[in-house]
């Protein structure tokens, strides 16, 4: 494993499957009656959030206590960065403070690259999602998702997503989610192909290792994962579609749209929800929707996150794994 997690394009194979085999041993102690590892006693982890959050910086804090980490929580609400502390003061002010790990959440695309190069901090960075551009452990629990459902809990260790068909709809112009499952899925073997209005696609998007089209219907027949984005109206400056209803109309997903999908795909969805935008009551609250499955394995994806880049020099799983020459074939 590399010393820090900026962007899934950085995983390599071998790296990504470790990571997702190490939380299925992860997701063994939750269920235990005590659900807590001994790995980061001793260990101080920063959560810090200049953006706001309740699934990830909640997964994180989570995920940290259960591997017995003493644990800081950081808001940039009521905080000196509110009095225009830079990036830099707040990192240096961290690393007096002795802290061994930061999992940073920013608005602005690369401030956790930034303060991983920068010398500030000799500490681990985790990219809790940095504007646009990526959110890894994200990319990551969706990976874990489609693993479990799609090839098996225990069939999938040390294995990818060879093969799999994932369809990503909807705002990826502005999703950070979205262009980091276009990378670890890709680095998984999987075959993805992205949907939505050419407004909500970003330039040099034909370069992605991916395929794009505008038509939802056609793509749900082969589909066996299909994941729906929310409009992120606090990032447009802009009209993107006409209106609401009509975005709904072409690119939501509703029962009618999800029965076209074959009887083994799932749907998915980052969080939080547009219920009647790009999903529907029906769909969200289905067997084939995934959302709650995510959230538990975010719990589990970033505990493996964790202990390897802190406390495992070893994988905490007790099955034999291929070795990696045969992983890449």
């Amino acid at each position: 494993m590399m010393r820090h997690l900026i962007s899934a394009a950085d995983l390599s194979r071998d790296d990504a499957v470790l990571i997702l085999d190490t939380a299925e041993e992860m997701a063994r102690v939750a269920d235990r009656p005590i659900k807590k590892l001994p790995a980061l006693r001793g260990r101080t982890i920063c959560n810090l959030f200049f953006e706001d959050s309740t699934r990830t910086r909640i997964s994180f804090e989570a995920a940290e206590k259960r591997l017995s980490a003493d644990v800081i929580n950081f808001a940039a609400k009521g905080s000196s960065v509110s009095k225009g502390e830079s990036l830099k003061d707040t990192a240096q002010t961290l690393e007096a403070m002795g802290v061994d790990a930061v999992v940073i959440r920013h608005s602005a695309s690369g401030a956790p690259f930034r303060l991983a190069t920068s010398g500030w901090i000799d500490a681990p960075v985790i990219n809790a999602g940095d504007g646009t551009h990526q959110h890894p452990t994200q990319a990551l629990l969706d990976a874990f998702t489609m693993r479990r459902r799609l090839v098996g809990r225990d069939a999938g260790l040390g294995k990818g997503l060879d093969g799999k068909r994932v369809t990503l709809v909807g705002d990826i112009l502005h999703s950070r989610v979205a262009r980091s499952n276009v990378d670890l899925l890709h680095t998984l073997g999987a075959e993805v192909t992205l949907v939505a209005p050419p407004t909500l696609l970003p330039v040099g998007v034909e370069s992605w290792p991916c395929e794009v089209s505008y038509d939802l219907d056609s793509t749900l027949p082969k589909a066996d994962a299909v994941m729906m984005l929310r409009v992120q109206r606090e990032r447009m400056n802009a009209a993107f579609f006409p209106t609401e209803r009509e975005y709904s109309r072409r690119y939501g997903l509703d029962g009618d749209r999800m029965a076209k999908m074959p009887e083994h795909a799932i749907v998915m969805h980052p969080g939080p929800m547009v219920r009647g935008m790009e999903i529907t009551a029906e769909v969200a609250d289905s067997d084939r929707c995934t959302v709650i499955e995510q959230v538990a394995n975010g719990v589990h994806t970033r505990m493996a996150v964790l202990y390897l880049l802190l406390g495992g020099n070893e994988p905490a799983v007790s099955h034999t794994r291929p070795t990696g020459s045969e992983e890449s074939k």
